[in-house]
């Protein structure tokens, strides 16, 4: 398949955009700080590839040894732009040498009037819209729901089978997965309950056929004159890339519109360009109350935000919103930065192309391989569902061994969904074809030799 050249910088070091195995992997000085680590980082920290990163740019991740990885995870979605890009860099390093933090509580700063101007241009709909920003994706999930609440005046909170939200306490109790994510960390937030998610694979109903399953299910366990928010992934990240029937979200939505309930859009991982839109809502023709984002949008520097309608955002007393660290003036000149480069140098295009590629090439092998049940998506955010081909039933073990040698082989991946038998592309838009196509001719003989 022949696709529109990359044309945007690499970014950092020049990095030969190769795959190169110079040593097994990990290699002896990525072994050893493997071995610091064990020795001084939390048994619950864990890690996918054994690897000690030196540098990473356009679309390779270099370690300590000489290896040169194909990148294929973009540090689970969030360097888009890059893990370099030139003007996120300068960006960075301009606003560390001006000051690193003042506290925008405390004495405010421009960058983050101008971050949270752009999320309100940029988010969709054409209402009046505030934001507010925070450090991570779960965080800025939580205070979502606490705005929500605020609004309402009410307490009760839905979310969905097979999503994932963070992992903070109100966060995890969001998240349907127990391990890793929730198991022996309990007890959890209280009124929060779930509903099915549309998941086409499994469930075979329409959209509006899930959705009315799903409204039935709120209004009888939950009751729409106790429930503040409903709080969705459009496509859901952790839970397996799970992409809705067509019309399962906009009934949600109005559901919600019809009943006072917010529509919480949590696009931690599927926001800026990642799907070839800005925000994937707009795929489904959503325009969200409010919209979490994180991941993507400061290039790499901790950054999220919650953003929404006016008048909602408005609910809570001043004071009830911020942090220390929420919004820090070089995540926001980072973020500045990356928002440019989605703008103007041509991201959304690439994310489309990207997306074209690898469906093309899963696609053909799922033709060929009753092992992949499912090839979804859009844009740079596809996955590749793995069953047992007589039954249909998750195969976790055929996944993990995939991913396992893929790695071996140079190419990083990522693995996910409720059943652990997914595995995710989420390659940086700055790769280029010809490593893209590379690095699926690797899991693709990952899956031949399995």
């Amino acid at each position: 398949m022949s696709l529109a050249p990359v044309t945007v910088p690499l970014g950092g070091p020049t990095l030969p955009q190769e795959r190169r195995i110079v040593t097994p992997i990990p290699g002896p000085r990525s072994q050893e700080l493997l071995e610091r680590k064990a020795a001084a980082v939390a048994a619950g920290v864990g890690h996918t590839v054994p690897i000690e990163a030196v540098a990473a740019g356009g679309g390779v991740v270099v370690d300590a040894d000489g290896n040169s990885l194909i990148d294929l995870g973009s540090g689970i979605a969030v360097t888009t732009v890059g893990s370099a890009h030139p003007r996120v860099a300068e960006a960075v390093a301009a606003q560390a040498a001006q000051f690193t933090h003042t506290c925008f509580m405390i004495s405010p700063y421009e960058s983050y009037v101008a971050v949270a101007e752009a999320l309100n241009r940029l988010t969709p709909g054409d209402h009046a819209k505030k934001s507010a920003l925070f450090n991570s994706g779960a965080e800025a999930v939580e205070n979502a729901v606490k705005i929500a609440r605020k609004y309402t005046k009410k307490q009760a909170v839905v979310a969905f089978d097979h999503g994932y939200h963070g992992r903070t306490n109100l966060t995890m109790a969001l998240t349907a997965k127990a391990m890793p994510y929730k198991s022996g960390f309990g007890p959890f937030a209280s009124e929060i309950y779930r509903a099915p998610m549309s998941y086409p694979l499994r469930d075979g109903l329409s959209g509006p056929d899930a959705a009315a399953r799903a409204i039935s299910i709120i209004e009888k366990q939950v009751g729409a004159e106790n429930l503040a928010a409903v709080v969705i992934e459009p496509i859901q990240g952790e839970g397996g890339f799970i992409v809705p029937a067509d019309g399962f979200l906009p009934a949600i939505a109005d559901w919600c519109r019809a009943n006072d309930v917010v529509f919480i859009a949590d696009e931690v991982q599927s926001g800026f360009g990642r799907t070839g839109a800005m925000f994937a809502s707009e795929l489904f023709g959503v325009v969200p109350d409010l919209i979490t984002t994180a991941k993507g949008i400061a290039g790499g520097m901790p950054l999220a935000a919650v953003t929404g309608r006016a008048e909602i955002m408005d609910a809570s007393h001043t004071g009830g919103l911020g942090g220390t660290y929420g919004g820090n003036p070089v995540a926001c000149a980072a973020a500045l930065a990356a928002i440019d480069a989605l703008e103007n140098d041509g991201l959304l295009e690439r994310a489309r192309a990207i997306g074209a590629l690898l469906r093309g090439r899963l696609e053909a092998l799922q033709a060929g391989d009753a092992r992949i049940g499912d090839v979804r998506g859009h844009g740079a955010m596809i996955a590749a569902e793995f069953v047992d081909p007589a039954t249909g039933a998750p195969d976790a073990a055929l996944t993990a061994a995939v991913a396992k040698a893929a790695i071996a082989e140079g190419v990083i991946v990522l693995t996910c969904g409720t059943y652990g038998n997914v595995i995710r592309f989420l390659p940086p838009l700055t790769i280029g074809d010809d490593l893209l196509g590379e690095g699926i001719d690797v899991v693709a003989a990952a899956l031949a030799a399995a």
